[in-house]
């Protein structure tokens, strides 16, 4: 997906409407794919134990996108790739994956690739695999180094941020040296999402000039009508 978006159902193809709080129902995930639908977004992002009912509610009308090893990235490798199998199983067309931080921060991007590829092996070949690094707790020389381990490990996306984390969301910073790494802008192959805190179209349209490819929000129909003459996005107080 190329170019700046310049109306609602442009920048709606983009987007990985998302509802991940612990206390979401089953009603609460009808709903979303619902809205979704209504609004033309790309996905819709559920926690693994709902990924049946949002695909069976979603009858093919958009993708349906999970999470795993969510939200520390605290997980022994094994267990994020039964997590990510038992997800496809249930015919989720997209997983959503944690890295250990505590580990890029060491600099040990071999475990980070080796967690990632552990993942990949649970994850076939037409399912999309996006790596989230949380990048918010990284410095520039880690994002980097989480990246290259994504790339290498054959993950399809790098993704900022859970939204979960108390360093915070996606920085245009982060997407720009995200996307000049492993993204088109570098030559490279992965896509790059930005997700978190973004919550009004002016940050998500500078998500996508600085090289994002997906957006992550909870707050879609708020962005979205922000393309409205003089429309201003209700205050969220969503995380994601």
């Amino acid at each position: 997906m190329t170019g700046t978006p310049n109306d609602a159902k442009a920048l709606a193809a983009f987007v990985d409407h998302t509802l991940l709080k612990p206390e979401v129902t089953a009603a609460d995930v009808a709903t979303l794919v619902e809205e979704g639908a209504a609004l033309g977004v790309f996905s819709v992002c559920v926690s693994p134990p709902f990924v049946s009912l949002a695909v069976e509610v979603a009858a093919g009308r958009l993708a349906v996108a999970t999470v795993c090893g969510f939200p520390s990235g605290k997980h022994l490798s094994d267990v994020k790739a039964f997590e990510a199998a038992r997800s496809v199983a249930d015919d989720a067309d997209e997983v959503d994956m944690v890295i250990d931080v505590g580990t890029a921060r060491s600099g040990r991007f071999d475990a980070v690739q080796t967690d990632i590829a552990a993942v990949r092996a649970a994850v076939p070949a037409d399912r999309i695999l996006k790596v989230i690094i949380e990048s918010a707790a990284l410095t520039d020389e880690q994002i980097v180094g989480a990246c290259k381990a994504a790339e290498a490990a054959g993950a399809d996306f790098v993704k900022t941020s859970t939204g979960f984390h108390p360093a915070g969301g996606a920085s245009v910073h982060a997407v720009s040296l995200m996307a000049r790494t492993v993204g088109a802008a570098g030559g490279g192959r992965l896509g790059v999402k930005a997700s978190g805190g973004i919550r009004d179209l002016d940050t998500a349209l500078a998500m996508i000039e600085a090289g994002a490819t997906r957006l992550g929000l909870s707050s879609t129909a708020g962005v979205l009508a922000g393309f409205e003459a003089g429309a201003v996005a209700p205050a969220s107080t969503d995380t994601y």
